[in-house]
This record gives C-alpha cells, structure tokens and sequence, in this order.
C-alpha cells in the first residue's frame, strides 16, 4: 500500500531492523569513505579513545538509512525524497557484533504552498544497538505526494 501525505499523522512510528554490524563491512567502509585507524585495524582501535575497532558515524548512517529504505516508509509514493536534515547526533560508538534497530517518528508535516500536491513532513530517526542504547539520531524533512489534491 502506497503512502501518502494524509497517512503520515504526527506521532505515527515506523521500525526497521535488525541489522547486524560485521568488523569486515566496517573496514570496507573506512576504506572507501573514512580511512581513520581506530576504523580499519583492531590494534588501532583498541589503542584508541575507543578502545574497540568502531564504525564510522557515517557508516551508521548508512545502515540507518537502509533500514528506513527496508521500512513501511520506502512505500511513499513519490519514493524518499529528503529535503535536509538536521540534528545528526552519534551517541556511541557502533561495533562489530552490534545489532541495530531503528525508529522512525513522525514529528510534523505541513501542506507545500508554492507546490500544493506536496506536502513536507518531519521525521525523527533513533537508531539503537541489541543493548536498546542509542547510538544515533537526526531529525529530517521529505517531500510526501498528497493523495487528496
């Protein structure tokens, strides 16, 4: 079933999960996007503030974005188009073994004025390790079709 504007009401929640984080992906990650030591080798890490070999944040993103791709979200009509985000926050680092989860809040939306089949709707992005920890959050804007123009 498609998605629209009129079905993302304020305080409606999505999820999607698990993903489990391997140490292999990590350094394939680090490698093409993120080339830090505590990355790419587990003496690094271990050596590190961290104290593990971690994820990039943006590797955490990555699989966020995944698993909202994986979600009852990737249904909208339009697809997910993304407008901006803001607040992007990583809370702790993300390990190998790590298995994540996420939630996906709708905060706002409101009617487009210059393009009225279109709406702008807030969500709000939790990602979560097995532990149920926070590991990352943002908030951001798409463009939703309206069903009802």
């Amino acid at each position: 079933m498609k998605l629209y504007f009129e079905d993302l009401k304020p305080g409606r929640v999505f999820k999607s999960g698990p993903i489990l984080v391997e140490a292999a992906e990590v350094r394939d990650f680090a490698e093409r996007y993120d080339p830090q030591d505590f990355h790419l080798d587990e003496a690094a890490g271990a050596a590190s503030v961290f104290g593990t070999l971690v994820a990039s944040g943006w590797q955490t993103a990555a699989y966020s974005m995944r698993m909202l791709a994986n979600s009852e979200l990737a249904n909208i009509a339009n697809g997910l188009v993304g407008l901006q985000i803001d607040k992007l926050m990583w809370h702790q680092p993300v390990k190998p073994g790590d298995v994540l989860s996420t939630e996906f809040d709708v905060m706002s939306r409101k009617h487009s004025r210059s393009r009225p089949q279109f709406g702008v709707v807030q969500l709000a992005w939790r990602t979560f390790n097995q532990h149920g920890d926070l590991v990352m959050s943002l908030e951001n804007a798409i463009w939703v079709a309206v069903r009802d123009v």
